[in-house]
């Protein structure tokens, strides 16, 4: 079974490789997919081996909420956040209402995904 602190789902191949390359850099174990399919089934293989899925909207092969539905349906716990540079207010909206743990426009600050991954670790404390 792999295990990922953080799995990152883009189709944007430099954007992804240099935001997993920089989470490594902080003691963190990334893993990368670049379509949406090949994110649902990373998580459909290792349901519990990552802590933090960062999800593009804008995929090759299918749109990022139904990437969300699809991991959903697979680990209904696992957080999920939306990285997108093209996302709506719309877009938010839908994806909250979907599961999405938050929403962020590209460039995203890796300062901001420490964060996220602190708070998540601190919930799964309570």
């Amino acid at each position: 079974m792999k295990h990922a602190d953080v799995l990152v789902i883009d189709d944007e191949q430099k954007f992804a490789g240099m935001l997993a390359k920089r989470l490594e850099l902080r003691g963190l174990e990334c893993d990368v997919c670049y379509d949406g399919m090949s994110g649902v089934e990373w998580v459909r293989k290792s349901p519990d081996g990552v802590s933090l899925v960062l999800l593009d909207l804008n995929l090759p092969d299918i749109y990022g909420t139904q990437v969300m539905v699809e991991i959903k349906k697979i680990n209904p716990l696992l957080p999920v956040v939306i990285v997108t540079g093209h996302g709506s207010e719309a877009d938010k909206i839908e994806c909250m209402k979907l599961g999405a743990v938050d929403f962020k426009n590209k460039p995203l600050k890796i300062e901001t995904v420490m964060a996220l991954l602190n708070r998540i670790k601190e919930s799964e404390r309570v």
